[in-house]
């Protein structure tokens, strides 16, 4: 059983149905004065929003940057990523390869714009909940998704492109292997005749990488307590 408590005022805000800006500002000041640090206070933070079913907007960007910081600055690499990071986003943020919320997918997005180098695990994660809310109608994206249709509307493609955007150069688009394999899942799923045309352009840009990625590895983890990751979706 996790041992996990929010300290105040943290268990105060948490306890409310509605989060408020004059919330965040007690947040900011005593429970985080020097931001999120820690993957206690990480898992803080989704306790809060997982908490209060209402919550004000300032909630979303606060929650969004102070985490996104926390994993692309204040966890080695600094100021990127690596597979161990990815393995945490994913331990922390989904279920089942599911994002488990339109925030949390914010979220990802995020840290992948503020990150110098990203895994192509991480995107083929984030381009497969495109996949799953057109195949199964689940999961944070499509959540946000402004309509139901089983094939690529202009939304999906900005939702693509934010994903491929750092790696889009010169009319080419290079990606890894996972990446590659869920594009082309999404491919199979939808007509082609019945996408937005801007699609096209992807597939036709898109070419798989000559070489895989550098393997990286390092001995120290971000975080290996089940306890914590459990006390988080509580």
């Amino acid at each position: 059983m996790s041992e996990f408590r929010l300290a105040f005022p943290a268990c105060v805000v948490a306890g409310k149905h509605r989060l408020t800006a004059e919330d965040i500002v007690l947040l900011r000041k005593h429970a985080f004065p020097e931001g999120i640090r820690t993957s206690q206070d990480v898992v803080a933070m989704l306790a809060l929003n997982n908490s209060c079913p209402e919550k004000c907007t300032e909630w979303n960007a606060f929650f969004v940057e102070q985490v996104a910081g926390f994993i692309v600055h204040y966890t080695y690499p600094q100021g990127s990523l690596d597979e161990i990071n990815v393995a945490w986003i994913m331990r922390m943020f989904t279920t089942d390869g599911i994002v488990n919320s339109a925030l949390e997918l914010e979220l990802i997005l995020h840290v992948m714009e503020i990150s110098a180098d990203v895994p192509g695990e991480l995107r083929a994660l984030a381009l497969d909940q495109l996949r799953l809310a057109i195949t199964d109608g689940i999961g944070g994206y499509k959540l946000s998704r402004a309509v139901k249709h089983k094939n690529i509307t202009r939304q999906d493609v900005d939702f693509a492109m934010r994903i491929f955007r750092s790696i889009a150069a010169d009319g080419v688009i290079a990606v890894s292997p996972p990446e590659y394999g869920v594009l082309h899942q999404i491919e199979q799923a939808t007509l082609p005749g019945a996408n937005h045309p801007h699609w096209a352009g992807i597939m036709a840009a898109v070419t798989l990488r000559d070489r895989p990625e550098p393997p990286r590895s390092r001995w120290l983890r971000i975080i290996d307590e089940e306890s914590v990751t459990e006390a988080a979706v509580a």
